[in-house]
């Protein structure tokens, strides 16, 4: 089913990707964005869109541990779509497991109870993560489909399988067409949080560096493998898949590209000297680094059947714009 973007509720909406998922929503048309965040403020918004000039936007503070208060903003707004971003990263989950089981798991189901209980929504889009997957020695092929085995390695990969699996419980008890969206390493403005905002850091490193007329050097905390969604793609996946025609439930890879550490530093140096900032660059793997051991290599073939045309942004074009984006605003 295909339902106009009427009313769209987005929690995390203020985020790194969910401001820019609320201006591709805009973009799409929306009728309202509810932007929905434990502080009820613009958050990274203000990176892409003039937030003062835009009155289709609304924002809502409220805490996902707070059950009632999720189920009395969702009554209020009444969405006619619901995009579930806002979450713990795995070092927070680490570092506090009892608040991450409370926010990601017992926030999630929050979220999905009040969806349904609004009666007005038609579309649920859930944030979850190749962290579903296990270790990536225990695949022998060479991509990683929905159907392989999930076992994940970490609190937070528990947590989103939870959260897939209450997500569906919820489209089969309700009949509300609900996509899950497992995505790696996202990289681009507004990236500041988590492990792997480290390739993004690498790139505001240059940034830096190139303003300032000195080098900061930048190491990467791990190696090996990692696949790296740029953060307009992954704004993308989600508007889309809340917008585009779809029945039941589905859980799906995001689009992305596989390569080594050191290739995507290499690309960052090869655009800074494409931009002239060649000598800002100091970039490698921290001393005893450890390869990356997690899933990286998924196969993208069942998003890009169900919803042809998603964007895939080239490398080098994904690090240019961060690039040129941290140059105009290193804040950012």
């Amino acid at each position: 089913m295909n339902a106009p973007l009427a009313h769209v509720f987005v929690t995390g909406g203020n985020g790194c990707i969910g401001s820019a998922t609320v201006r591709d929503l805009l973009a799409l048309g929306a009728g309202t964005v509810t932007v929905a965040s434990r502080t009820g403020g613009r958050g990274s918004l203000d990176l892409w869109l003039d937030v003062a000039a835009e009155p289709r936007l609304r924002f809502v503070a409220v805490d996902l541990a707070d059950r009632a208060a999720v189920r009395a903003a969702l009554a209020e707004a009444r969405p006619s779509h619901v995009i579930h971003l806002a979450a713990l990263q795995s070092p927070d989950c680490q570092a506090d497991p009892e608040r991450g089981m409370r926010i990601n798991v017992g926030g999630t189901l929050g979220v999905l109870d009040a969806a349904a209980a609004a009666g007005t929504v038609q579309r649920f889009v859930f944030a979850s993560s190749a962290a579903v997957y296990g270790l990536r020695e225990r695949y022998p092929t060479a991509t990683v489909a929905e159907d392989a085995e999930l076992a994940p390695p970490n609190l937070y990969g528990v947590w989103k399988v939870a959260g897939e699996q209450l997500a569906r419980q919820f489209a089969e008890r309700t009949g509300i067409a609900t996509v899950c969206l497992r995505l790696n390493t996202t990289y681009g403005k507004g990236r500041d949080r988590g492990l792997t905002a480290a390739g993004t850091h690498a790139i505001r490193a240059v940034a830096r560096g190139a303003l300032r007329g000195t080098v900061e050097p930048f190491r990467m905390p791990y190696g090996g493998r990692e696949n790296y969604h740029f953060v307009e793609d992954v704004a993308a996946h989600f508007a889309q898949c809340a917008a585009r025609p779809f029945e039941g439930f589905g859980a799906f890879n995001l689009r992305g590209r596989t390569v080594a550490v050191e290739e995507f530093l290499a690309a960052i140096g090869s655009v800074a000297v494409e931009l002239g900032h060649g000598d800002a660059v100091d970039l490698g793997l921290a001393a005893g680094a450890a390869p990356n051991p997690f899933v990286c290599d998924l196969d993208e073939s069942a998003v890009t059947a169900r919803f042809p045309g998603l964007p895939k942004t080239p490398l080098a074009d994904g690090i240019r714009k961060t690039l040129e984006a941290f140059l105009a605003d290193p804040v950012g």
